[in-house]
């Protein structure tokens, strides 16, 4: 169907300060939907209460307003302009939970504005708790144990029927704002009554908690005639427990079987078309049991988020300048690939690269907050790292950290011995990972560290592979260095100064360089093209490796 003519101006609800679980990926998306907006001549008027965002650049939008996101600025808008649309998939839960407060009101009714990309309906079905339970049964959807309390009495009563360990989640939150673990009944009081408040509607899931197992997303994208396309699996390196946001991620996922992948894959796509009578996009979570490769859904966001940013720029599709033209009515298919250019936007990227994004925090601006990491997400960013292999995406990521990490060594911090190693990884903090790495180093083995994380054996084995390249640089000096060694230490990510720390011997990092210069070894620069190289690129971006 081609674009629908009868929306001529659109409103376009920006996602207001910058919090955590909230920030820039929502500014990234705002100003791509505004700039797909107008270049179908459409008029976009703009509002979000924070100036510090590129989308509230006088460039951006044809009228931008500077306002505190509430039902009343939305009605001072529809007042002076005559607006066919509102958009409000690009700018969080908050703008979100606006468009639903709106609605209640009458307001969207009152000025004839049409709600496009979501309805109503799909953000009560994903928002809340109970609905969102209700409908995966109907559907024949797993899901994990649980029940709606809107009582703390209530919520107490169903935790004692439910059983240890549980999860409550407060309805209509962002970032997992008010949720929590509850190991036993010590602390369920505390719990419960944070996940009430935090829930704008008084209300939690009490969840029966899946310690374990693992965890993926799925970024889809819908159209108005039912096509859905999987934009990016990613998986999380961390088991369910810690929130996404906080988790180290992988795409493409790299331990799912084929058969796990195509029931995740064919549920995900069924939550698409069940949710409601809308075109755009959403991001569907499960969690699977490695025993077992059961599947349970634990939610869908009918908007851009976090996450669609990032598939954005692992896979080169831009999802949210889709998700906008899909919202006025185009089809995938009428739609063009933006990066080849030739073939339509009804493809699935495919990627012959890996991608890892490792969140950032700053617990040290924080002073004494709670540094253990859980179903709240506490990282104020993250760095995304593209390489030939996870071992060498790891280590890009770590170097562009910003903290002391040099590659996956954070080099004279820890102090501890096997056995407190051991102990400390059990609880999922910021800089587990480069204790994992420091576990290894020091001849833990693979299925201990397994069992002690829940983190998957493969992703273990990689780590053992860049400690084992370590260990065998460490016998040299670099003089003495072997070539083939060198090569396959940046193959695998390791930096130059990275690489001169460990030799034996003092050296710098510019001794290494010339010495890899010398030896031809030189960064060579890759295609995100989003095809694996079936197609020509137009309009390519590109990683460094040394492939």
């Amino acid at each position: 169907m081609p674009k629908d003519t009868s929306i001529r101006s659109v409103l376009i609800i920006g996602s207001g300060p910058i919090v955590i679980g909230q920030a820039c990926e929502f500014d990234y998306s705002g100003t791509q939907a505004s700039r797909s907006l107008r270049e179908e001549g459409i008029e976009v008027i703009l509002i979000n209460s924070n100036p510090a965002t590129i989308m509230t650049d006088p460039l951006m939008a044809d009228k931008v307003y500077l306002l505190p996101l509430t039902v009343e600025s939305i009605e001072q808008i529809l007042k002076e302009n005559n607006i066919d649309a509102v958009l409000p998939t690009m700018g969080g839960q908050t703008a979100l939970n606006l468009a639903k407060e709106a609605e209640e009101l009458g307001i969207w009714e009152q000025y004839n504005v049409r709600l496009i990309g979501v309805d109503i309906k799909a953000i009560d079905k994903a928002e809340d708790r109970e609905k969102f339970r209700q409908w995966m049964i109907e559907i024949g959807v797993p899901v994990a144990p649980a029940k709606t309390a809107n009582s703390f009495l209530e919520g107490k009563e169903f935790a004692q029927e439910i059983g240890f360990p549980l999860v409550i989640r407060p309805s209509f939150t962002l970032g997992g704002t008010g949720g929590g673990f509850v190991h036993d009944k010590d602390d369920l009081d505390e719990a419960l009554n944070r996940g009430l408040t935090a829930s704008p509607i008084h209300e939690v899931l009490v969840e029966k908690a899946m310690l374990g197992w693992k965890e993926f997303e799925l970024e889809l994208l819908r159209d108005a005639a039912d096509n859905v396309v999987i934009i990016c699996t990613v998986e999380n390196f961390d088991p369910m427990g810690v929130h996404t946001g906080d988790s180290i991620t992988v795409a493409p996922a790299m331990t799912l079987s084929d058969t796990a992948f195509q029931l995740m894959r064919n549920s995900a796509i069924q939550m698409m078309r069940d949710l409601g009578n809308f075109a755009g996009g959403c991001n569907v979570q499960f969690a699977l049991n490695p025993e077992t490769e059961e599947i349970i859904a634990i939610e869908i966001n009918p908007r851009v988020s976090r996450s669609s940013a990032l598939a954005s720029k692992a896979t080169g599709y831009p999802i949210a300048k889709i998700a906008a033209k899909l919202a006025i009515g185009y089809n995938l298919d009428e739609l063009k690939n933006q990066i080849t250019q030739t073939t339509s936007a009804y493809f699935e990227p495919a990627l012959d690269y890996v991608i890892v994004k490792v969140p950032r925090w700053n617990f040290d601006k924080f002073k004494g907050a709670n540094d253990t990491l859980g179903l709240q997400m506490k990282s104020v960013g993250e760095v995304m790292a593209i390489g030939r292999s996870f071992n060498e995406a790891i280590q890009k990521a770590c170097q562009s950290l910003e903290n002391e990490a040099v590659g996956l060594g954070y080099y004279g911090k820890s102090l501890m011995k096997n056995e407190e190693l051991v102990e400390y990884i059990k609880t999922p903090k910021w800089d587990r990972i480069f204790r994992i790495k420091d576990a290894l180093m020091q001849g833990t083995t693979v299925k201990t560290i397994s069992k002690a994380t829940g983190i998957d054996r493969w992703f273990i084995f990689q780590i053992q592979e860049i400690c084992n390249i370590e260990k065998e640089l460490a016998n040299f000096s670099i003089d003495s260095l072997p070539i083939d060694l060198l090569k396959k230490a940046k193959k695998n990510g390791f930096g130059d100064e990275q690489i001169a720390r460990i030799l034996n011997g003092q050296c710098t990092d510019e001794q290494v360089y010339e010495k890899r210069k010398a030896a031809g070894i030189s960064r060579v620069y890759k295609m995100v093209d989003t095809c694996a190289a079936e197609f020509e690129a137009k309009t390519p971006y590109f990683y460094s490796t040394f492939e």
